[in-house]
C-alpha cells in the first residue's frame, strides 16, 4: 500500500510553528503590503509560557537556540527564601499566591511569575527570578511594615 507523507516528515523540517517571532507577514512603515521572500525559520520559533502553579514539583527542559538548556517549571511547593537583614537563605514552603501583578488573570489563577507575591512559613515574599525560565523559585522577604 502506498503511503504518503507531508514534506516536514521527509526533511525534517517544520514550517507550521505556532508561536512565531517572525516578521514576514507584517507591514511596510508605508502600510504597503510585505511579500514573503523565504520560508519561516527555525530560529524565529517560539513557545508558549510555563505558568508556574503551586503543586508537586514539576520540571521540563527545554534546548534553546545555540544548544543552551532551559529549565521550565511547571509547579513548585517550595522556595528559597532569602532574609535581607539577617543576610541568610533558606528552603522554605509556598503557602499560597498573594498577588501577581504582571496579569489580572495570572492573579485569579495563581500563577508564580517574576514579581509575583507569595506566603511562605517565614512571612510574605517577592518572586526575584523568573521559574519558567531559570526552573527556580528565589524569593526575597518583604519587611513587615510597623
Amino acid at each position: 500500500m502506498l503511503s504518503f507523507c507531508s514534506l516536514n516528515e521527509i526533511t525534517g523540517r517544520t514550517t507550521n510553528l505556532s508561536v512565531w517571532h517572525g516578521n514576514l507577514r507584517k507591514k511596510k512603515p508605508s502600510g504597503g503590503r510585505k511579500r514573503a521572500y523565504r520560508k519561516k525559520r527555525n530560529f524565529e520559533k517560539g513557545s508558549f509560557p510555563a505558568e508556574t502553579s503551586l503543586g508537586e514539583l514539576k520540571r521540563k527542559t527545554k534546548r534553546g537556540h545555540g544548544g543552551t538548556v532551559k529549565t521550565r517549571l511547571l509547579s513548585a511547593t517550595h522556595a528559597n527564601l532569602s532574609n535581607p537583614s539577617t543576610g541568610k537563605t533558606e528552603r522554605t514552603k509556598i503557602l499560597r499566591v498573594v498577588k501577581n501583578p504582571a496579569s489580572v488573570d495570572y492573579d485569579r489563577r495563581g500563577v508564580i511569575t517574576k514579581g509575583t507575591i507569595i506566603e511562605t512559613q517565614l512571612g510574605t515574599a517577592r518572586v526575584i527570578s523568573r521559574p519558567g525560565q531559570n526552573g527556580v523559585v528565589n524569593a526575597i522577604l518583604i519587611p513587615k511594615k510597623t
